[in-house]
């Protein structure tokens, strides 16, 4: 008789897959798909769980996926055809199922609160490491967050198959980087399936079973939520004590609102529905709420009739970069804003308020946690929902005199403390890019505080202001180590800023929209390059426009735009000089009213080219 694997929680193990950018990890978990039979060859495709077409375009995972796995020991192709294999490995008997609950992660940066989310949910996870890349930022990143939380770590080494990998050195890198043992280690192609059975075996053998009592009152840890069509909020979360089944009237902790449970189930990747989901393991639960944020990633789910104590959670996102963004056609504005509310039902890291500028409307002032967040959020607001964008300048929270402020037009510099966010990074390259990196982030303003030499890899640690980062830096990295760095970076602290708010202004009139906040250091730069860019751009007028960059009062840099000249005595052969002059003295009148009343047109396409620029 099979065992009853929710009568013994002993067979379920719940992990996730986590590495850098491109290391491999959603190639392994579509061949951990396949080889379990959860989804068979013929469907599988390429990054099967990153369903959502930009995150193939991409090639990058932007959400975390999790999905359910069953099999026995007696499923796989074991080379060795003794019977007593498991127990030599310290395994229970082939025939006994197993539950392997897979949460899928994504490796940049901007995309660290999901892993960090998905990492409660687990007790264990499998670190991939490219043999042709080795080591990178997200690799040391994610395996911090694993360690800090007491996982089990499996170090792994993916793509041995290519003839440009260096195992041998990946191998002695994470010897080196994080103390593990060589034995420990596994090698693997992900894409060819090269010994990914051993993987599962380790999985099972190393990662421990999840703790906790289902006879307990309810514990659940929400670790994301998202929006379905169909089923409306779909909640997904971690089962720590207790059960949760259909009917169940539940409770959020965190602000005591409660719900009706409407359904329970797993992900094998499709919804599959099941009469309850019970400690230890992950499910979804569907309930008749109809606004997400309810729905708190970190929050804790116990029920009514029994309730059970909070778990520790982790603190709600915080965005770093903010971008207005501004439909092209003010009759878009509510389509744009509607895109936003549905994204945010899906990415509660998402940030958004309206505003209204003079030249281009009405748009929404968003807060992205980086510029691949934002730049993933801005493609599918275009390509999901049909709705062209322009997207003023990143701007970044400074706090001035304890009040935090996002908006350049609201920097006061009249104030006696004025602090910009530093944040602490990391960049990983080989060594013969060590000089062009460090020159780098010196003109950056940028603190170095340590370099370690790991093999051939070296790792720069430094402080810089974020203002820094947001604009060109990922890409002035690239360049500077022909594409082989790799960066990543978590917030310090504010700190003392010697900044000035430099104001655009045409014709005496400021433009709130050019304002930007700098360095001190950097004005007279940045404003006569922004004013020669508006002087090649903006149209003659049939006055003198005047272009200034102004800090406070005072006139840093200018630029004049020649008057339209228009011979309007042209026409006249002879008569009277004083019938000439007074045609003059009246196209003189009528420019100097035209400047007084109409002021400066400024295209809007001409406005968002200076911007992008």
């Amino acid at each position: 008789m099979e065992p009853n694997i929710k009568e013994n929680q002993s067979n379920i193990r719940n992990f996730a897959i986590i590495a850098h950018v491109d290391h491999g990890k959603s190639t392994l978990a579509d061949r951990l798909l396949v080889m379990t039979g959860t989804v068979s060859k013929e469907k599988i495709g390429e990054q099967f769980l990153d369903s959502n077409p930009i995150a193939r375009e991409h090639g990058i995972t932007i959400k975390l996926a999790p999905v359910r796995m069953e099999y026995k020991l007696s499923d796989l192709n074991h080379s060795t055809s003794e019977e007593s294999w498991p127990r030599k490995l310290g395994l229970p008997p082939s025939e006994v199922k197993y539950i392997l609950n897979l949460i899928d992660t994504p490796g940049h940066v901007d995309f660290s609160y999901e892993v960090v989310r998905t990492l409660q949910a687990c007790e264990g996870a499998v670190l991939l490491v490219d043999a042709t890349k080795g080591i990178q930022a997200q690799t040391v990143a994610n395996y911090n967050f694993a360690k800090k939380l007491g996982l089990v770590i499996i170090p792994v080494i993916n793509k041995i198959d290519l003839d440009s990998a260096q195992v041998e050195k990946a191998e002695e890198d994470l010897v080196l980087s994080f103390g593990f043992d060589k034995h420990e280690i596994l090698k693997i192609s992900a894409k060819s399936g090269e010994n990914v059975e051993n993987l599962l075996l380790e999985i099972i053998k190393r990662i421990p079973p999840p703790t906790g009592d289902k006879n307990d009152p309810a514990q659940a840890l929400i670790f994301d939520s998202i929006y379905d069509e169909h089923k409306g909020i779909v909640i997904y979360t971690r089962l720590k004590n207790g059960k949760i089944k259909k009917g169940d009237e539940i409770k959020f902790i965190s602000d005591n609102s409660t719900a009706m449970v409407l359904g329970t189930g797993y992900m094998q990747p499709i919804y599959s529905f099941s009469e309850e989901i019970s400690s230890g393991e992950v499910g979804f639960v569907i309930t008749n709420i109809k606004d997400i944020s309810k729905a708190k990633v970190g929050d804790t789910i116990t029920t009514l009739k029994d309730p059970g104590p909070a778990l520790p959670g982790y603190m709600p996102v915080k965005p770093y970069v903010y971008l207005s963004l501004f439909p092209y056609s003010a009759s878009e504005f509510n389509n744009l804003r509607n895109a936003f509310l549905k994204l945010k039902l899906i990415d509660a890291s998402l940030s958004f308020t309206p505003e209204h500028s003079v030249i281009l409307g009405p748009g929404l002032r968003c807060g992205f946690l980086g510029l691949l967040h934002a730049q993933i959020t801005i493609e599918r607001i275009e390509k999901e929902f049909g709705i062209d964008v322009f997207i003023a300048p990143p701007s970044i929270e400074y706090i001035v005199d304890g009040k935090t402020i996002s908006k350049p037009q609201e920097f006061d510099m009249s104030k006696k403390e004025i602090l910009e966010p530093y944040i602490k990074g990391e960049i990983y390259t080989p060594h013969e890019y060590l000089g062009n990196l460090l020159e780098l982030i010196y003109k950056k303003r940028a603190i170095q505080k340590e370099i370690v030499y790991f093999g051939s890899q070296v790792k720069i640690v430094f402080e810089i202001p974020l203002s820094e980062v947001v604009f060109n830096f990922y890409d002035k990295i690239k360049s500077a180590s022909s594409g082989f760095a790799s960066f990543d970076y978590e917030f310090l602290e504010y700190r003392r800023g010697d900044l000035v708010r430099v104001d655009i202004a045409l014709n005496d009139k400021v433009v709130d929209e050019l304002s930007f906040i700098i360095h001190k250091s950097e004005t007279e730069y940045f404003a006569r390059d922004i004013l020669y860019k508006l002087k090649e751009a903006i149209p003659k007028h049939q006055f003198v426009v005047s272009l200034q960059a102004r800090i406070g009062g005072r006139v840093i840099a200018g630029e004049k735009i020649a008057a339209l000249h228009k011979n309007v005595i042209e026409k006249l052969s002879g008569g009277d000089y004083t019938r000439k002059t007074k045609l003059l003295e009246k196209q003189k009148k009528g420019k100097e009213k035209l400047k007084k009343i109409g002021g400066v047109d400024i295209p809007k396409e001409v406005f968002m080219d200076i911007l992008k620029s």
